[in-house]
């Protein structure tokens, strides 16, 4: 069994000879711009990531900049990122933190779409705070070197690891450094989410409602349209779904209904 010292040393070592050091919401402790950051890669690899966060933060470079912005400019710009939804909390969340050069974390956590990872996050790399939090390279590192022959290893357990494993006062490096590393075990064929607890397969996107969703948003970012032209996206098979879809959107805040008959973005 590893020892939390060499686990340390090996993450360390890593770091050094195969970290992603230019990433560049590593290279600010800009408390808007590491929450886009955290925001974006939410669910979505770092690669598909970097050009979106390059284009959005020079649209809107400051948190005020994007408070200012209408809802729809701000989906525009997040168009073929996918998950729309949290476009709208982050543009949600900047009314509420531009005028605030520091946030705690559970001041971060109550922001619209911030859960406690987010939170936690957002603290460990803009302020490099001494807290504990898990995503899912860092299950993969953790469940390697610590579990290997365990199945459902929980998050309760993963965080007391993490805690012994900790080097207080170096948050924002050492979080950097293990999620790289357990990124790199995934791309070298390791890979043990199946082993976790919180562990759930995400389903595909083809023929999926999220899939509907986003062919709904494309058309509307091109101009209004009817209920009837939005049912044919997909022909008739699916045409309940993209209602579905349509009715969803609406009532989180992303579309609105401009006459009888027709939609547009929200904002």
């Amino acid at each position: 069994m590893i020892t939390p010292a060499e686990f340390r040393t090996l993450v360390w070592r890593q770091y050094r000879a195969h970290g992603r050091h230019n990433l560049p919401w590593r290279h600010t402790r800009d408390l808007y711009r590491i929450l886009v950051s955290e925001v974006m890669l939410q669910q979505t690899q770092v690669e598909r990531v970097l050009p979106f966060y390059t284009r959005f933060i020079k649209r809107f470079p400051t948190a005020r900049k994007l408070a200012q912005a209408s809802l729809s400019e701000v989906l525009k710009s997040w168009q073929g990122l996918g998950y729309n939804r949290r476009a709208k909390m982050l543009h949600a969340a900047a009314k509420e933190i531009w005028m605030h050069k520091s946030l705690t974390v559970t001041e971060l956590e109550a922001l619209p779409g911030v859960g406690p990872y987010t939170a936690r996050a957002v603290s460990a790399f803009a302020y490099n705070a001494d807290v504990i939090f898990i995503e899912t390279n860092i299950r993969t590192a953790v469940i390697h070197h610590f579990f290997p022959n365990k199945k459902e290893v929980s998050d309760k357990l993963i965080a007391r690891t993490l805690a012994q494993v900790f080097p207080k006062g170096r948050a924002r490096e050492w979080y950097s450094a293990l999620m790289d590393y357990g990124a790199r075990l995934k791309r070298s064929g390791v890979s043990h989410n199946a082993r976790s607890r919180q562990y759930t397969k995400q389903s595909k996107f083809a023929g999926s409602l999220r899939e509907a969703r986003g062919a709904i948003l494309r058309e509307l970012i091109r101009g209004t349209a009817s209920s009837s032209h939005l049912g044919k996206l997909f022909g008739p098979t699916r045409r309940a779904q993209v209602h579905t879809a349509l009715e969803a959107l609406m009532r989180e805040g992303l579309v609105e209904k401009e006459g009888r008959e027709r939609y547009t973005l929200a904002g």
